[in-house]
């Protein structure tokens, strides 16, 4: 019997036919996905499932979707996908992450250009009958200074063709190396400094615990007056009533969003003011991008129902089915060795360094390589997946470096992630034990044993006593239960390192306690 595919948003045409020459069975409803009651009622009698943004895949859908093996998004953002659940269940997730750059890239140049010369208002004006020409006072963009927070497949585009207009383009990215910067003609800064050069300000980073709220108050009291800024990211990059304060004070001269908090927006902070030009989330609203969109996830869907092929997965890495069994344990390893190192990554990434000892360096490293880097950037970037992870890396001018040897130590088979940063180089070793759970078992040459929890928190402390019982105790003031407590120390009375399991997540203030304990030198959350 042919697999069958529900798509449930507004996909091209194009989609359709693939799926249909490929021998799938296709069910065309682009309305269904805005009844969550309805798509959840008939979702069990499909293997796939193709949508766009419309479509929320909640848990709720995702308990009766029995039959479902791929969930493909016609797009890069897949936040509405809960992609926990469907990894539970077994769901491969794919997108598609290049289909839209270039469409995305232009409309925030497009939206640069009518905010420097007010032209959705002037428009208005002109076809209400007033000839108001001393209105609206434009600005030239040659010569501008452009600050892009993001410089990824997307950002980069948008500075090649900020080049071409002429501007002087800076930008804030953590994981853009010097060298990179230097290839694509950019200067890289640090965000506080990009907000005091630049005179306008574009988003196209995807939105993190990291960049929620990147551009508030405080940041916006930062800028120089006049700035404009260009959202076409995601919406909670930026705080809206904030920036709404500071474009009725004139501190900042405009602003120009595609994308906003809440979706679709019927009211918005930032509506009403003369400043303001909105679009309804039209980023990747050209024909040529849907097409693109549309034929790759009909592609990738295709080859995953009928061969057992993965692409561009953002919860599993390409592989094979005869492949999958013995791999799996050690891309979670991996994935979850990089996600310890990314999580601990606050300054520019230079250098990732990636080796397999034992039996693990006779398997597939290529695939466990691209788990780890996705893991190492997830945290920052958090579309990225394990196939786009090594092009995202290369992009932004990361040295990805691969080492095997056969010859096994103390383990049958070892995995080490060494990350080298501006100011470190911190590596993080894991095994796979009988029992197929990945553990740690070496950080920065501190011996321990702990398995991978779904909420820890790291410490590096001074080995003296008193800080177990005095960390045990402010955790166990804020109703925090310690799940697992594994500490490690090089030598009595020197370095040490704590690694503990908590249940549920650990509040800022309670950390800030933590951090304040005189044996602390730091302590950081870490979410697997």
């Amino acid at each position: 019997m042919a697999p069958k595919v529900l798509i449930s948003d507004a996909l091209s045409p194009a989609a359709v036919q693939i799926f249909k020459d490929r021998g799938i069975e296709v069910d065309f409803q682009p309305n269904l996905g805005k009844d969550k009651e309805k798509l959840a009622a008939v979702i069990g009698g499909y293997e796939g499932l193709a949508i766009r943004s419309a479509t929320k895949v909640s848990p709720k859908i995702l308990a009766n979707a029995n039959k479902l093996k791929v969930i493909g998004r016609a797009g890069i953002g897949v936040d509405n996908v809960d992609i926990p659940a469907a990894t539970a269940k077994g769901i491969i997730v794919m997108n598609t992450p290049f289909g839209n750059s270039i469409t995305t890239a232009e409309h925030a140049i497009t939206l640069m250009l009518a905010l420097a010369r007010q032209i959705p208002q002037a428009d208005a004006s002109t076809q209400a009958g007033k000839w108001e020409k001393n209105r609206f006072m434009g600005v030239e963009i040659t010569g501008k200074t452009l600050g892009i927070v993001g410089c990824g497949n997307i950002g980069t585009i948008v500075a090649d063709r900020a080049h071409g207009l002429h501007m002087k383009v800076i930008a804030y990215d953590p994981f853009l190396s010097p060298d990179r910067a230097l290839d694509l003609g950019v200067e890289k800064v640090e965000f506080d400094e990009l907000l005091k050069r630049a005179d306008f300000i574009s988003f196209h980073t995807p939105l993190t615990e990291k960049t929620k709220n990147i551009l508030d108050a405080n940041a916006i009291n930062k800028t120089k007056k006049g700035v404009r800024i260009i959202n076409c990211a995601r919406g909670g990059l930026v705080d809206e009533a904030a920036l709404r304060v500071a474009l009725d004070s004139g501190h900042v001269a405009g602003a120009a969003f595609d994308v906003f908090s809440t979706e679709p927006a019927n009211e918005n902070p930032l509506f009403g003011h003369p400043n303001v030009v909105c679009t309804p989330h039209l980023g990747a609203a050209t024909s040529e991008a849907q097409e693109n969109v549309a034929l790759q996830v009909a592609e990738q869907m295709s080859d995953y129902l009928l061969r057992g092929a993965i692409s561009n997965a953002v919860n599993f890495p390409s592989i094979t089915a005869e492949e999958a069994p013995k791999l799996r344990p050690f891309i979670e390893l991996a994935e979850k060795l990089g996600s310890f190192a990314g999580q601990l990554t606050e300054t520019g990434l230079k250098s990732v360094r990636i080796s397999y000892e034992g039996a693990v360096s006779q398997m597939k490293t290529r695939a466990l390589t691209s788990s780890a880097v996705a893991g190492l950037l997830r945290p920052m970037l958090q579309d990225v997946n394990v196939v786009s992870a090594p092009h995202v890396a290369e992009q932004r001018g990361i040295m990805v470096e691969e080492v095997t040897r056969e010859a096994a130590g103390d383990y049958e088979s070892l995995i080490t992630v060494s990350v080298t940063t501006d100011r470190q180089t911190r590596w993080v070793s894991g095994t796979v034990f009988a029992d197929g759970r990945p553990r740690i078992v070496n950080i920065k040459g501190i011996r321990m044993d702990a398995e991978f929890g779904p909420s820890m928190v790291y410490v590096t402390n001074y080995d003296k006593p008193g800080f177990i019982g005095k960390f045990s105790s402010i955790l166990g003031d804020a109703d925090i239960n310690i799940a697992t407590f594994h500490v490690g120390r090089e030598a009595p009375g020197g370095n040490a390192i704590a690694l503990i399991e908590v249940d549920g997540d650990v509040p800022p203030e309670v950390l800030a306690k933590v951090q304040a304990l005189p044996q602390v030198q730091q302590a950081k959350p870490l979410k697997f």
